[in-house]
Order: structure tokens, then C-alpha cells, then sequence
């Protein structure tokens, strides 16, 4: 069985807002919220792009971290990812 390595990852949605989240599958993630099938807050606001990704060992490293991410403002949340 092939372990996959979980990550966090932040898009930005069509209304210029930010979303963070956590996938063991980023391409399949990622197809999921351009059709629509994503998380409910992707759905309402539009997938716009994918602005990057954070490899972590496991799903509960993940989590923590994504967690961690949702909890910071804008700008802090694009310089973890190093976009500004």
C-alpha cells in the first residue's frame, strides 16, 4: 500500500478571498473544488486558483497546521506559503 503524504494548500477563491485546507490527494482536491464539489466555502465564493501547498508527514501534522493557518490573517497567511 502506497502512503500518501498529506498536505495543507491555500486557493484563493473568485471574490479575492483565501481558503485553507488539507488533502492526501492535491490534483483530485483541487478538480473537486473547480467543479464544484468541493467544500461548501469554495462552492458559494468560486475557485479561482491554487496559490500553493505545504507537504506535512501525516494527517494529523495537517491538521495542526491547517488549523494554524485558518487562524491568521490574510497577509500572514500568503507569507507562509512565501507569496509576499
Amino acid at each position: 500500500m502506497v502512503k500518501k503524504i498529506w498536505c495543507v494548500y491555500l486557493l484563493e477563491c473568485k471574490n479575492n478571498s483565501v481558503y485553507t485546507g488539507i488533502t492526501n490527494d492535491l490534483n483530485t482536491r483541487m478538480l473537486k473544488h473547480q467543479t464544484g464539489k468541493g467544500s461548501k466555502y469554495v462552492k458559494s465564493n468560486g475557485f479561482k486558483k491554487l496559490l500553493g501547498s505545504i507537504s506535512a508527514l501525516n494527517k494529523s501534522n495537517a491538521s495542526k497546521l491547517e488549523y494554524e493557518i485558518k487562524q491568521l490573517p490574510r497577509t500572514e497567511k500568503l507569507k507562509k506559503f512565501n507569496l509576499i
